[in-house]
């Protein structure tokens, strides 16, 4: 499923909600407060309203407050952002980004090399446990 992307503030408010399932409006504005990144209650409101709409937080009512959860773990919202970018720019080719960030020092070769034997890894183990 393909969200619209995150604004800075949404991205903000998210990162809050990822580290805290089940916050409510007050709590992330308290938060953002002490991070020195003041906001009012009902701009925190708002932003809780458009990521709702946008498909990334889902609520639930404790009383009369709302209480928001993601909808996906933060992997998968990476991973879903980097699959946009992959079909936008390299014309769905997971090969040319990947040449593309080794050839830009994105991303080493030997970090290249790492990641590939972790996938390896977590494939073999996949494969054992759906046999199981």
């Amino acid at each position: 499923m393909e969200r619209k992307r995150l604004s800075g503030l949404e991205k903000l408010v998210m990162d809050y909600v990822w580290s805290h399932p089940g916050c409510s409006v007050s709590t992330c504005r308290d938060a953002l407060d002490a991070s020195d990144r003041s906001l009012k209650e009902n701009t925190v409101r708002t932003i809780f309203q458009r990521l709702e709409k946008k498909g990334y937080v889902s609520h639930e009512m404790d009383g009369r407050t709302y209480l928001y959860r993601a909808v996906e773990p933060r992997k998968n919202v990476a991973a879903a952002a980097v699959r946009q970018l992959i079909d936008r720019f390299c014309g769905g080719s997971l090969e040319e980004l990947l040449v593309g960030m080794v050839e830009n020092d994105v991303v080493s070769r030997e970090e290249l090399a790492d990641l590939t034997k972790k996938i390896v890894q977590k494939k073999s183990t996949q494969k054992r446990e759906s046999k199981a």
